[in-house]
């Protein structure tokens, strides 16, 4: 079990791209870069690198990133090995590193699919077609659409500072049917009320009127 939760050297998004494009499974960049990504540029540092992955093509990344790359379960605030053809049903992070020495590379996080649609784990009534939750650069890397990324944000338990600062930069790259669904799913996952929604009311594309 490790303990070094802050020991991060995060490898770059077009290395993670080079170790991913080799392997027969869907994935995309997540996270702060991925919002970058749909900007196009950097916007703020980035303390490290996500990566989506189907839970169901687990087994298939392990056997690729194995014995390369040393996999962590993240769970409950602690680091434990994920041993080989281990399934992992309820696990969310897997932390990577070169080995059980080596600082942090990068973070992989699974998400659930049912019949070609991807599901939130927060709220399972909202759900979206896989094929509908990936874009790519012109470069082709592929990453999380924006208004998703922002749900997985807005969603959380507290809202980072960094999170909010994601949010009032990308906001206004959002084209109307993606601010549009954001806004649904925080009012879906939040009935009582969420802060963006009322933000996002209150500034309002005024091409849509």
């Amino acid at each position: 079990m490790r303990t070094d939760i802050y020991n991060w050297m995060p490898i770059s998004v077009s290395e993670v791209c080079a170790i991913f494009s080799e392997m027969p499974v869907k994935w995309c960049i997540a996270g702060g870069w991925a919002l970058d990504l749909h900007v196009g540029q950097q916007s703020r540092p980035h303390a490290d690198v996500d990566v989506i992955l189907l839970r169901g093509e687990q087994l298939t990344a392990y056997q690729h990133l194995t014995p390369e790359w040393k996999l962590y379960k993240a769970e409950d605030g602690k680091l434990s090995d994920w041993e080989e053809g281990e399934f992992l049903a309820t696990t969310q992070d897997i932390w990577v590193s070169k080995d059980s020495n080596s600082p942090w590379a990068f973070q992989i996080m699974f998400i659930d699919t049912e019949q070609d649609y991807w599901i939130y784990r927060r709220e399972k009534a909202i759900r979206r077609p896989l094929q509908d939750c990936i874009a790519t650069t012109t470069e082709g890397i592929p990453y999380l659409k924006p208004e998703i990324q922002l749900l997985y944000k807005g969603g959380s338990s507290g809202i980072r500072d960094k999170d909010q600062t994601d949010f009032l930069t990308v906001l206004p790259t959002l084209r109307p049917p993606a601010r549009e669904w954001l806004k649904v799913s925080l009012k879906r996952q939040f009935p009582e009320g969420h802060a963006w929604v009322e933000y996002i009311d209150k500034h309002e594309d005024p091409k849509r009127g």
